[in-house]
């Protein structure tokens, strides 16, 4: 595993803690520092342009907090030597009253199947990889750099992005070790996106980067806490990323709320000629994310539930998934959504009896993958996703998220997971390999809820998401049993 860089911490970060009096941990000993563990964009925003603190202290503040806990989880894989030089570099500009936007100076975590070029690596997680050198940063590297954000490091991963087997433990790769989800011992972080779940669960940085072929976004969002935005394939541009699939692989952002992870996904979207598929987003402006993060966004909805993938899914798990789901129907409800029962996807049942993985895998020259495809891409179209929402003229599909991502993948339809809820004490552990392996359910192991939609709906979805988050706050209702202690009270003026 590559170890954050120690050199860095003991050079830059070594600062005795004060004791934090009476102060309650919720406002980090001041009040005018907001909580590491929750603290917005905005928040930080404001903090950065009042000179409460600096992007400097930002970094040095999140470096630490990585270093107490990553021996742990193992989300990181690796830290920028060049982060602090970038974030002095930044607050540099903003003396000079020059603020590139909401995203300037703010410390941000992707996924090591992204490439940089600088001092880090892009590995995929595997070791066949170290050293390798890129021309030129990823495009959407690029964007987040242009908008201000300070790459803090890359997080672990599934190795080669959970291709290399579909019986690999989520989040394992042999350079990074195994993640483990921070809501209870030896607990399945989902991946393949494994490090950004958690990382931005523990406050590790404000957000993430993950990448997503079919749940790498979704499930980890939902396992650990977190909103993620599965975008359309094509709104993000895949250059320089390591792939999975060229047809199905999408980036988007992991956030500990909605309107974080559209602030991010603002930044990074857009037309790119070194990835065609970004040539099949609409003409026109691109759609103001963060605007549409409204309370009001529910209203008038037609919100659409197909029971019959739900009881297809269900297991020994899914009790309390499905509890709170019922009781997410009634917020929608009051919230001004009508929830249209019963838009069944026609051909559920004959996809799950299938298995499009294996059929995916044939060369495309293989006469027998062309009619093979063709029926996968029913599935999301005509006999799924997209054929319910037209027949019944919906906004959007609500799924538990854990369900979620077979029936968008296909078609390269978007995902927004925001947190549902937890399972309760009590609840039985289930491991993921029956008897053995990361634990899958368990207390206070959180699961999240889906809104799923038509391509290039991600402004109507992250309305809705926003509304339902704003009206839950389901996310207070776990904690992580182990946590960093590092606030921005420990390294200001330090």
């Amino acid at each position: 595993m590559l170890q954050p860089t120690l050199s860095l911490l003991q050079l830059e970060v070594a600062f005795e803690k004060k004791t934090r009096n009476w102060y309650p941990s919720l406002f980090c000993g001041l009040a005018e520092y907001p909580s590491l563990l929750d603290a917005t964009i905005d928040e930080l925003a404001e903090g950065l342009a009042s000179k409460t603190f600096n992007s400097v202290d930002l970094v040095k503040a999140y470096i630490a907090r990585v270093a107490e806990v990553n021996g742990n989880f193992q989300a990181v894989a690796e830290l920028n030597p060049d982060a602090l030089t970038i974030a002095a570099e930044l607050d540099r500009e903003r003396s000079m009253g020059f603020v590139r936007g909401p995203l300037h100076g703010i410390p941000m975590l992707i996924k090591d199947n992204i490439a940089t070029n600088d001092q880090m690596n892009t590995t995929a997680g595997s070791y066949a990889l170290i050293g390798a050198k890129v021309p030129r940063d990823a495009t959407i590297v690029r964007k987040l750099r242009t908008a201000g954000v300070v790459l803090l490091g890359k997080t672990n991963l599934s190795q080669w992005m959970s291709s290399r087997s579909f019986n690999a433990s989520s989040g394992w790769s042999a350079l990074g070790g195994q993640v483990y989800g921070p809501y209870f011992p030896d607990q399945d972080p989902s991946g393949s996106s494994s490090g950004s779940g958690v990382a931005a669960a523990l406050g590790l940085a404000l957000g993430c980067l993950g990448t997503e072929t079919d749940g790498s976004i979704t499930l980890p969002s939902s396992y650990n806490n977190i909103a993620g935005i599965k975008p359309t394939v094509g709104l993000t541009s895949r250059y320089l990323v390591i792939l999975a699939s060229e047809h199905q692989d999408t980036i988007g952002p992991m956030a500990r709320t909605v309107k974080d992870a559209a602030h991010i996904l603002q930044a990074i979207v857009g037309k790119d000629s070194l990835d065609n598929y970004t040539s099949a987003i609409p003409n026109g402006v691109m759609p103001d994310y963060v605007a549409a993060c409204n309370l009001s966004a529910l209203s008038q909805t037609r919100i659409g539930i197909p029971r019959n993938v739900i009881s297809l899914i269900s297991d020994n798990t899914t009790g309390p998934i499905l509890e709170a789901f019922e009781e997410a129907l009634e917020v929608l409800l009051a919230a001004g959504a009508t929830i249209v029962e019963d838009t069944n996807f026609t051909a559920a049942a004959e996809y799950l009896s299938t298995n499009p993985h294996i059929e995916q895998t044939w060369n495309n020259t293989d006469a027998r993958f062309w009619p093979a495809y063709q029926r996968y891409l029913f599935y999301g179209e005509e006999g799924g996703l997209l054929g319910a929402i037209e027949r019944y003229a919906l906004d959007a599909v609500l799924l538990p998220a854990n369900f979620a991502s077979h029936w968008a993948a296909p078609v390269g339809s978007p995902i927004v997971t925001v947190p549902l809820g937890v399972y309760p004490p009590g609840t039985p552990v289930v491991n993921s390999r029956g008897s053995w392996g990361l634990v899958k359910a368990a207390p206070n192991i959180p699961f999240g809820i889906g809104f799923l939609g038509t391509r290039f709906s991600e402004a109507k979805l992250i309305g809705m998401a926003y509304a339902f988050e704003q009206r839950t706050q389901a996310r207070l209702k776990a904690q992580p049993y182990l946590l960093p202690t590092t606030e921005l009270v420990d390294v200001v003026g330090k």
